[in-house]
């Protein structure tokens, strides 16, 4: 596959991250067939859509003209064989590795030959899904960053099994969304934006579980001192506690290493249900 091949993407997943990807691709003129499982997931992603162009247009980001051409080549669908036409498919569901392999063996049914195989995880590295495939030489990571409408920087990552044919295309085909790529020729867990990240994270929730100081001072901080747009609550907040507690648990799992579980108060919020701005309450309140 080369990227002058793709003209039609696939996203499994239209939660946060998933529905901003398929946004992203369909501005930029590819057809984009968003698919989720559950129907109501779809109608709220096209009512985020929605909200999102609008604020655009009214900031003068985007015409109307450009918006109702991107919602032109967008469909929804909760059929998984509605993207058997897709060149590319990049996969944004649960962080469950379970679940992914699972996905990536249907989609190898389902798809046309040579049709790159793509996960969004940055925690579950693609040779962990690979062999659930007949071709791994098509799968790899393909990492946007939250939110994908904002953020320029996507990691692509080339696993051991990935070809380079496929990770040339990946990287290009990045280019072609008017983002800027990173293209790691190794794949470790993390990669290097949130195995960066993921030392603040720990040494904040480590603060606040030994009372240092309180959430907000510790976000204060990292903002005014470290010129971070949000602080690491702030931004755990945004991402999903949930999220940081997968990522926890996969590492641990993999390492055995006790160092590596999720913290007690991460774990705390997520039995509580206060997994951040999606529901309303993490550790600041929304409303």
């Amino acid at each position: 596959m080369k990227v002058r091949d793709i003209q039609t993407v696939g996203v499994i997943g239209s939660g946060a991250m998933g529905s901003q990807i398929a946004m992203v691709c369909a501005l930029s003129g590819y057809e984009v067939v968003l698919n989720d499982i559950e129907e109501s997931n779809l109608v709220k992603a096209e009512d985020s859509f929605q909200g999102h162009m609008n604020r655009r247009i009214q900031k003068g980001k985007l015409t109307e003209e450009e918006v109702n051409y991107a919602f032109g080549r967008l469909s929804f669908t909760s059929n998984l064989q509605d993207v058997k036409g897709a060149d590319i498919v990049i996969e944004a569901v649960v962080e469950k590795l379970d679940v992914k392999r699972n996905l990536f063996a249907r989609l190898e049914e389902i798809t046309k030959e040579g049709t790159i195989l793509a996960t969004n995880s940055s925690t579950i590295v693609s040779s962990k899904i690979a062999d659930a495939t007949n071709h791994p030489e098509n799968v790899c990571n393909i990492h946007f960053f939250n939110p994908p409408l904002v953020m320029e920087l996507v990691e692509v990552v080339k696993g051991p099994h990935t070809s380079d044919e496929t990770a040339r295309a990946a990287n290009e085909f990045i280019k072609t969304l008017n983002k800027v790529p990173v293209l790691l020729k190794k794949e470790i867990s993390g990669f290097i934006a949130n195995r960066i990240l993921g030392k603040l994270l720990d040494e904040a929730v480590f603060l606040l579980e030994n009372d240092y100081a309180t959430h907000e001072e510790i976000d204060l901080v990292v903002k005014k001192a470290l010129g971070h747009p949000l602080g690491p609550f702030e931004l755990m907040d945004l991402t999903g506690i949930d999220v940081t507690y997968f990522v926890r648990s996969q590492r641990y799992q993999e390492s055995g290493n006790e160092a590596d579980k999720p913290s007690s108060l991460i774990q705390e919020k997520v039995e509580k249900g206060e997994l951040g701005r999606k529901v309303g309450k993490g550790f600041y309140q929304y409303s």
